[in-house]
Formats: structure tokens, C-alpha cells, sequence
């Protein structure tokens, strides 16, 4: 799982790298030109080959979230934050 920040300031881009991570993996971003990234991405990254573990394989990532925010041209902030499927998984008992 791969969730990008892009824009804002510094701190910021971190915590919408982090937010990414946390949008349902079928929810792409409402934006059409993120969206479109995220799938252009997606698929540039999974044709590397990599694999889990960089064992190999035809599945290295399994969903990109990308979380944008307004900032200047001239400083724009890039944050990746990089976590697995287990993260997306969740129990509980009542």
C-alpha cells in the first residue's frame, strides 16, 4: 500500500501521506486528475517486477491513495508512506 502527499507545507505533506493510507482501497480520489495519477501510478509500479518482498512478481503494490493540498510552484512537498495489506484489515467481538 503506498499513500502519497502532495502539496501544503512540510508537515502537512506527511500527514496527507498518512490520510491516504487510511481511504478504502476501491475509493479513488474524488479528483479526476488524482485519480488518474493513482491509477497511472499503480500500474508504472506494479510492471516494475518487484513482487512481495522483492521476491518477484506481477503484484508489488496493491492500492495508491494520493491526498492533495494547495501550495506554491516553486516548494512543492512530496510524501510517501509505505505500509502493507495488514493494515487494512480489522476485528472486533461484541
Amino acid at each position: 500500500m503506498l499513500g502519497i502527499g502532495i502539496g501544503g507545507s512540510f508537515d502537512k505533506v506527511a500527514y496527507l501521506a498518512k490520510h491516504a493510507l487510511l481511504r478504502p482501497i476501491d475509493q479513488p480520489n474524488p479528483d479526476p486528475f488524482y485519480a488518474s495519477l493513482e491509477r497511472e501510478l499503480l500500474t508504472e509500479i506494479n510492471a516494475l517486477g518487484v513482487g512481495p518482498q522483492g521476491f518477484g512478481g506481477e503484484t508489488t503494490c496493491l492500492g495508491l491513495s494520493i491526498e492533495a493540498a494547495p501550495t506554491h510552484v516553486a516548494g512543492l512537498p512530496v510524501a510517501v508512506n509505505v505500509s502493507c495489506h495488514v493494515t487494512r484489515r480489522a476485528s472486533a467481538e461484541l
